[in-house]
């Protein structure tokens, strides 16, 4: 959760859907944000052959690409809390429910990879948020323990995923409300409120 990229995820789902002769909503799209494009797809669209969701979701994805490439932005404070976490010595990873070339794009332009000592993608899960198993898929790669990591997400599912993984849950209120992510440890309206002394478990 280092760049808002809900804006260009909701522009590739309304172009797929009208595509389909479906306006699509953004009171539709906001409860789908965190998923992998097979629960979304199934939210948004209904049941779907799996040759056809397939498909779809990869025309989707091309689609949020060609938005996405030339105008990766970090979200205020992600750069900064980023590279003082790599300097501190955490481990880092990604756990996106976004497919890894999606991943790589963000990460390559905004210049952060080598601060990352893992990716955990969509791509390898079989349940995606609220299943935990992104993030517990993440903390094996890195060594570490559940109970030991820190979530940071912007997503419901994302909130409700790191919890059942038994790990504390920072959120930051780029897409949702406050209210909407309470169940969170922590909710901050930006990365800048976050320092490395924050990551420090007891």
């Amino acid at each position: 959760m280092i760049v808002d990229s809900g804006e260009f995820h909701f522009q590739a789902w309304r172009w797929l859907a009208d595509q389909r002769g479906h306006d699509l909503t953004r009171e539709e799209f906001v409860p789908t944000f965190g998923m992998r494009n097979p629960d979304a797809i199934l939210e948004l669209f209904g049941e779907i052959q799996e040759a056809e969701a397939q498909e779809m979701s990869l025309s989707k994805e091309a689609e949020f690409r060609r938005l996405l490439r030339g105008r990766v932005q970090a979200l205020p404070g992600a750069d900064k809390l980023i590279r003082a976490l790599h300097a501190a010595g955490h481990r880092q990873a990604v756990a996106s429910s976004s497919p890894l070339e999606n991943i790589e794009i963000i990460l390559r332009e905004l210049g952060v990879a080598d601060c990352f000592k893992t990716v955990a993608s969509g791509d390898e899960v079989a349940h995606g948020k609220p299943h935990p198993e992104i993030f517990t898929l993440a903390a094996t790669r890195l060594g570490i323990a559940p109970i030991d990591c820190i979530v940071l997400e912007d997503a419901v599912v994302g909130v409700r995923a790191g919890i059942r993984a038994g790990m504390r849950v920072y959120a930051v209120t780029t897409t949702r409300t406050r209210e909407d992510l309470a169940h969170a440890d922590r909710v901050v309206a930006s990365l800048d409120e976050l320092s490395p002394i924050d990551f420090v478990l007891p």
